[in-house]
C-alpha cells in the first residue's frame, strides 16, 4: 500500500539516504513512530549563509573561540557545521528526538559589520538564504531574522520585511552594534534613538533573542581587562557578564513601560540574571534609587512579563528548576546552542531532566509554540 502525506515523505526521505527497495514493515512503523513523535523544539540554533563567509564577520573571531587551533581548519570544520542543515544536523534531529528548530545567523552577524550599507545588505542576504531553507522542510525548521541596527529605520524595516514577507518568527540581535571607521564604537539598543525598533517589535508581536558576542578589538589591547585575561573570553565567562549588562540596560530603559508587550528571549539561562534578581531589585527598590530610576517597575516584574529564557548551552538541572520557580514555567524554553554544542549533548542532558511531565513538556515544546507562534501542534 502506498503510504500517503508526511509519512510517505518522509519514508522517500530514509530510503534516499539509506535503504534500497520497498520499505519493510518494520521500517514503516519506525518512521511512523519518528513522524508522530512529540519532540523537543530547540530555539537557538546557529547557521550561516553561503555568501557571506568570506567576508562574514564570525572568522574575525576564531582565534578567540580556539586559541591553539589551525585556524584555517578549524574555521574550515566550523563553517561545514553552521552551513549543514538538512543533512548530519537533521540525521541527529531524527536520531536523538528533536522535532523542530529555530535557526539564526551565527554570532557575531551583521552586529559585527561596521559599515551601516554593508550590515544591512548582509541581513538581507542571510533572511533571504534562511527564508528559502526552512521552506525546503518547514515541519521542522522555522526562522529568526538577522537585524542590522545602525539604526532603528533599517532594523523596524528588515524585522517587517523578514516577519511579513518572510514568514520568520522574531528577530535575533548580537549584543551590542559595532559602529567606526574599524568597528571600534559599541551602540547598544536602549536609548531614544531605538524607540521606532521597540515601537515595531510591539506591533508585529514577535519575540527578540538577544545573544553574546565576542570582545572587539579595542577591548583586546594589552592593559585592558580581556586584553590581559584572554582565557575569560567566550561562553565560559565573558559572554553572559557582557550581555547580562546590556539586557539590564533594556529592561531599565522604559521602553517595555511604553511598549509591554514586547518580549525578549535570554538564551545560557536567562544569562545569568534569574540567580541575581532579588539582588538586583533589592537595589533598584532602594528609596535612593526608586525615584529616580528611568523604569516604572523593578527587573524581576519585566523578566516575569516580558523576558523569556532558554536552556542553550546552560545544561544545568538545578538551574533551570531555580529558574522555574522565579520566573514562572511559561517563561522557561529548551535550545541546544547547535552547533557549538552537538544535539545529542542536549537531548541527552534534556532526556535526564527530573521535572514532572507537564512541566517538561512545557519547556521543551509547548512555550515556544506559544511566544513563537509556530505553526505546530501543542
Amino acid at each position: 500500500m502506498k503510504e500517503q502525506g508526511i509519512v510517505g515523505e518522509e519514508l522517500s526521505r530514509v530510503h534516499a539516504l539509506a535503504f534500497e527497495g520497498p520499505p519493510t514493515l518494520l521500517e514503516l512503523e519506525v518512521v511512523r513512530y519518528n513522524i508522530n513523535m512529540r519532540g523537543t523544539i530547540a530555539v537557538e540554533e546557529a547557521i550561516i549563509d553561503p555568501a557571506g563567509i568570506e567576508a562574514h564577520t564570525f572568522a574575525q573571531f576564531q582565534s578567540l573561540m580556539q586559541p591553539k587551533a589551525d585556524q584555517a581548519s578549524g574555521l574550515s570544520a566550523h563553517e561545514k557545521r553552521l552551513l549543514d542543515i538538512h543533512g548530519e544536523r537533521l540525521k541527529s534531529m531524527d536520531e536523538h528526538g528533536v522535532e523542530y528548530m529555530l535557526l539564526s545567523l551565527t554570532s557575531p552577524g551583521c552586529q559585527g559589520e561596521p559599515d551601516p550599507e554593508k550590515a544591512k545588505s548582509m541581513a538581507q542576504v542571510a533572511n533571504d538564504y534562511l527564508a528559502g531553507e526552512v521552506k525546503k522542510n518547514p515541519k521542522r525548521f522555522g526562522a529568526l531574522a538577522a537585524i542590522s541596527m545602525h539604526n532603528a529605520e533599517d532594523a523596524s524595516t528588515e524585522l517587517r520585511r523578514a516577519v511579513k514577507e518572510l514568514g520568520m518568527f522574531g528577530g535575533l540581535v548580537n549584543d551590542f552594534q559595532s559602529k567606526g571607521a574599524d568597528g571600534e564604537e559599541k551602540v547598544y539598543f536602549d536609548t531614544p534613538e531605538y524607540e521606532l525598533f521597540w515601537k515595531t517589535v510591539q506591533e508585529l508581536d514577535v519575540p527578540i533573542y538577544f545573544h553574546p558576542r565576542y570582545s572587539i578589538k579595542p577591548d583586546l589591547q594589552p592593559g585592558t581587562k580581556y586584553g590581559d585575561r584572554r582565557h575569560l573570553l567566550g561562553a565560559g565567562v565573558q559572554f553572559h557578564l557582557d550581555l547580562s549588562w546590556h539586557l539590564y540596560a533594556v529592561l531599565s530603559s522604559g521602553f517595555l513601560d511604553k511598549y509591554p508587550k514586547v518580549q525578549i528571549v535570554a538564551g545560557h539561562l536567562g544569562e545569568g540574571i534569574p540567580f541575581n534578581l532579588w539582588r538586583a531589585d533589592h537595589w533598584i527598590n532602594h528609596p535612593f534609587k526608586k525615584g529616580a530610576r528611568p523604569m516604572r517597575g523593578d527587573y524581576g516584574d519585566y523578566f516575569r512579563k516580558n523576558v523569556s529564557i532558554t536552556t542553550s548551552g546552560n545544561y544545568n538541572t538545578r538551574g533551570l528548576k531555580f529558574c522555574i520557580e522565579e520566573i514562572g514555567l511559561e517563561r522557561c524554553l529548551y535550545a541546544i546552542d547547535t552547533p557549538y554544542d552537538t544535539i545529542e549533548e542536549g537531548q541527552t542532558w534534556w532526556k535526564s531532566v527530573d521535572l514532572p511531565e507537564d512541566q517538561k513538556d512545557a519547556v521543551g515544546r509547548r512555550n515556544a509554540i506559544r511566544l513563537f507562534k509556530l505553526p505546530l501542534d501543542e
